[in-house]
């Protein structure tokens, strides 16, 4: 069961912030989900995602978030902004939960018509995307007492899903972590239901690399959408973390909201697509910040815009990878070099999307870097 919460438009509803908190801390139910795959289970590799290192089994929920407030940017016509949240959280011990899949079929089967579109160099057939599985389990008891609370946002193009392996290694490590989907710019976005100006499975409004006015609308929105979980959940003193525009956006939420602690950018520009550097390049920042790169991404407007935050000193450090690339950061860290062993992707398109270290190294490298940023800077 997928739980939904609406606010009112000048003020939060008290019984929804209840059943949110409510929510963080207990049991929930497992997702729906709907669709069937039309590939030859047979014959498709089995992808798989690993394991958590952490001492803490982990439970994950779905929450549906509704803000009145905003129309859809990328589609007026819904009339509100809708979000997906997936929450991660430490599970008490226990048998007979099942693990949640990476992608629901209905969302793997919207995935898999547009997968080329939103990466190139992925194959265009022969992956079952429904059947890789997360190893948080639905439905586990959370462990008692209050966790700190992180926020992730992906990448332009990506839904919250691609960050899934990051985000339950750091819940079992005791963070709550909650994965945040922008529906219009995410690749697929599967709601509970229809709804008037959309479809349950919500596919991507973008049609190639986005131009300056794309850019600054994706940025503009994910930050709002970030402050509105914030809002509608009743968080303070929460970490930030995100992925490519995800990182753009958490850098620029720090900045803009004092509920964010901390952020971690990885390898998001700090700038808009003309140059104009983003407030918080410009101005600084007295909250604690990491900028995590590859040098196979790395360019010179990337170094510009993190130059101009670094120049204003304070709690900003910045940390590469070598033998990697843009995509490290994500689960395809781990998928890429199967579909490659399969057979499925060149090992330029393998080079292209996250270098040419192993998963063994790049998944233990970027787990440590994020998860040891967070522990050496708990909330304040």
């Amino acid at each position: 069961m997928i739980s939904s919460f609406t606010p009112g438009r000048r003020s939060l509803a008290k019984g929804a912030l209840a059943g949110a908190a409510t929510l963080l801390l207990g049991t929930d139910r497992a997702s729906a989900a709907d669709g069937a795959s039309a590939l030859d289970r047979a014959t498709a590799p089995i992808l798989r995602l690993p394991a958590p290192d952490g001492p803490c089994p982990v439970g994950a929920a779905t929450l549906h978030l509704v803000d009145p407030s905003r129309d859809d940017p990328w589609e007026p016509k819904i009339g509100v902004r809708e979000l997906m949240v997936t929450v991660l959280r430490p599970a008490a011990p226990g048998h007979g939960f099942p693990r949640a899949p990476q992608l629901t079929p209905g969302a793997a089967a919207r995935f898999a018509d547009i997968a080329q579109r939103i990466h190139p160099q992925l194959p265009g057939s022969g992956v079952d995307w429904a059947a890789t599985l997360t190893h948080a389990r639905t439905g586990a008891p959370p462990l008692p007492g209050r966790r700190p609370v992180l926020l992730y946002s992906p990448g332009g193009g990506d839904a919250r899903t691609t960050g899934s392996s990051l985000a339950v290694d750091l819940a079992s490590h005791g963070w709550t972590v909650l994965t945040v989907d922008h529906p219009g710019d995410a690749s697929q976005v599967e709601f509970p239901d229809e709804r008037p100006g959309r479809e349950r499975v919500r596919p991507t409004a973008l049609h190639g690399p986005p131009d300056a006015a794309t850019f600054r609308t994706m940025i503009d929105t994910r930050v709002a959408d970030l402050r509105f979980v914030l809002d509608v959940l009743g968080l303070d003193r929460v970490g930030v973390y995100g992925h490519s525009a995800g990182g753009t956006a958490a850098a620029q939420a720090l900045h803009e909201d004092r509920r964010i602690a901390t952020a971690v950018n990885l390898e998001g520009y700090l700038d808009q697509m003309d140059g104009e550097l983003l407030p918080v390049a410009r101005q600084g920042t007295d909250r604690p910040m990491l900028l995590a790169g590859t040098d196979g991404f790395r360019d010179a407007r990337l170094d510009r815009s993190w130059a101009a935050l670094l120049a204003h000193g304070g709690p900003v450090v910045r940390r590469q990878l070598d033998d990697a690339a843009h995509w490290v950061f994500t689960d395809y860290a781990s998928l890429v070099p199967q579909l490659q062993g399969a057979g499925l992707m060149t090992a330029a398109g393998r080079a292209a999307m996250v270098g040419r270290a192993g998963p063994r190294l790049t998944v233990s490298a970027v787990r440590d870097l994020v998860r040891s940023f967070f522990a050496g800077h708990p909330r304040r």
